[in-house]
């Protein structure tokens, strides 16, 4: 009966997660009831060590200063202009302003890496105007949705810096190898706008010639420099410093959060108030996500002293699978996870377990961690609790309905599945760059 205690305790966490409860509260206290009944009050101190193994890993604080920079540029509304002047820049093309969106969505993946901030700028701006030139409300808010995802996978990216420390492995080189994988998403989002405006090109019709009369008359040239050049000089700051060497995913997440702020201050947009809602902000989310870390130590710590790891390990030997079956059936476990879950808790509770048994079968965990990064895109995606979906409906008019969101994002979804099945057939493509 012991040897299965560590799957016990997993789906009993699992469940638990289902049912509301909180995840941090779930993970560590079953973890820490279990480790007391198994482990004596020796427990506690185990414990204790592997938390404060946790606080001293320097690469974690590039998770807060990441999260602030890509608050401070939604909420000095820098975003907002560059989404703004890139539709009308793509405006005068079939399926322009789809297009913009794809593209300041990658702009702001990799100056962000947040997708609650992506989202949510990208439907209170474009969203009204697609609707109002014509597009469908299906395609419209699938663009945006899936657009907004592009910060799990385009570098600087929270859910990489996590998968780096839970995988233990380097977050810069996790970052170099999304560069392709990222850049290839975005180019077959932006095939698939153009081929579906050829085929249904009602749906997505060109920015009424007006509206590019009266931008054009405002200074234009002028506008999409600034609006283009801040952002871009960020993305280059922050990425060429870790990609050059000359500093750590950490000192280049500091670089790009003060970076962020000098922005605001040009724009003319920084005053107390917005710092002050920025920093609100960042503890909250920084909050949530240290608490759920602290409870997955609990777990991890408990699954693996039950010895869970090395009885799954003898699970897939007597099954026979090999790596390639054992990472199919992880992928099919995570996406299916994705639909219920949010994407930290996967990465606290699925991928320590899995991760040894991966680095008993040999397999590279960079490739993993961008396989990984590329599924847990789709759990912002599928319903019922995929949060680009929630975020998106919250900003949404009046006249866009659940459905509409929910019809939106299949293709967008579909596409990101045959994307990692290409990534697992063509594993080449995550190394082009290193």
């Amino acid at each position: 009966m012991i040897e299965y205690l560590p799957l016990i305790l997993f789906g009993a966490i699992f469940l638990l997660i289902l049912f509301g409860y909180p995840v941090a509260f779930t993970l560590g206290g079953l973890s820490v009831l279990v480790g007391l009944f198994v482990f004596d009050v020796d427990f506690f101190y185990l414990l204790s060590l592997r938390v404060y193994g946790t606080m001293q890993n320097f690469v974690l604080l590039a998770v807060p200063l990441f999260i602030f920079m890509g608050i401070m540029l939604e909420k000095s509304g820098i975003a907002e202009r560059l989404l703004h002047t890139m539709s009308m820049l793509f405006g005068n093309i079939r399926g322009g302003l789809a297009i913009a969106v794809v593209v300041v969505g990658a702009m702001l993946a990799a100056s962000t890496g947040i997708v609650g901030a992506t989202v949510v700028t990208m439907g209170l701006i474009s969203l009204p105007t697609m609707l109002k030139n014509g597009y469908g409300p299906r395609i419209s808010t699938g663009v945006i949705a899936s657009s907004g995802t592009l910060g799990q996978i385009i570098p600087p990216s929270v859910v990489l810096v996590l998968l780096g420390s839970v995988l233990n492995v380097s977050v810069g080189d996790l970052f170099l190898a999304a560069v392709v994988p990222g850049v290839c998403l975005v180019l077959i989002y932006l095939l698939y706008i153009v081929v579906y405006g050829q085929v249904y090109p009602a749906r997505v019709p060109k920015v009424s010639k007006e509206q590019l009369r009266e931008f054009r008359s405002q200074g234009f040239t002028l506008e999409v420099v600034k609006s283009f050049l801040f952002p871009f000089v960020l993305i280059l700051i922050v990425l060429g410093s870790i990609f050059a060497g000359v500093a750590s995913p950490t000192e280049a997440a500091g670089v790009g959060a003060f970076g962020a702020m000098i922005l605001a201050v040009v724009s003319k947009k920084f005053n107390l108030t917005i710092l002050k809602d920025v920093m609100k902000e960042t503890t909250m989310l920084t909050s949530m996500v240290f608490m759920i870390l602290v409870g997955a130590t609990a777990f991890s710590l408990v699954f693996r002293g039950l010895e869970g790891d090395k009885f799954l390990l003898s699970l897939i030997e007597s099954a026979n699978m090999d790596a390639t079956t054992f990472l199919i059936v992880v992928m099919i476990i995570v996406f299916i996870s994705g639909f219920f879950i949010d994407f930290i808790e996967i990465v606290f509770i699925i991928v320590p377990v899995v991760a040894p048994i991966f680095v008993s079968l040999g397999v590279d965990l960079i490739w993993i961690g961008i396989l990984l990064a590329v599924n847990l895109q789709t759990s912002f995606l599928t319903p019922p609790f995929g949060f680009a979906l929630f975020y998106l409906k919250g900003v949404a008019p009046p006249e866009v309905k659940t459905r509409h969101i929910y019809q939106g994002i299949v293709p967008f979804v579909i596409i990101q599945l045959l994307f990692l099945i290409l990534l697992i057939v063509f594993p080449g493509l995550i190394n082009l760059v290193g």
